[in-house]
């Protein structure tokens, strides 16, 4: 059975850092896709990162040059390294993952995102708080 589970949330003042790292267990197939997704409150969960099992990354444009994913293979761990966070960024953050080897992806109102509906794997959340 496939688990995610995130750490790493915590609360922040206006242009500090995070990592975001997410284990996974239980996830035997070679090819994937993972990423990392938000919600904040009273708002519709958002793709922000995804990255495909040969390293390929793709970033929503909020997030473009602040954030970075990554992956350990060795470690079954997914990162996400958070620079210059804004009080905008205040969220839940969940990692998932798909079979696939390409990231499904949508377009919202012109910007690219990682779609969430693809994702069939998901982690419980951690939560991230940026304060001005």
């Amino acid at each position: 059975q496939v688990q995610l589970v995130e750490s790493g949330g915590a609360s922040v003042q206006s242009g500090g850092s995070l990592r975001l790292s997410c284990a996974a267990s239980g996830y035997t197939y070679s090819t994937y896709c993972m990423g990392w997704f938000r919600q904040a409150p009273g708002k519709e969960r958002e793709g922000v990162a995804a990255i495909e099992s040969d390293g390929s990354t793709s970033y929503t444009a909020s997030v473009k040059g602040r954030f970075t994913i990554s992956q350990d293979k060795a470690k079954n761990t997914l990162y996400l390294q958070m620079n210059s966070l804004k009080p905008e960024d205040t969220a839940m953050y969940y990692c998932a993952a798909v079979t696939s080897a390409h990231c499904p992806e949508r377009m919202i109102a012109g910007t690219w995102q990682p779609n969430l509906g693809s994702y069939n794997y998901w982690g419980q959340g951690t939560q991230v708080t940026v304060s001005s």
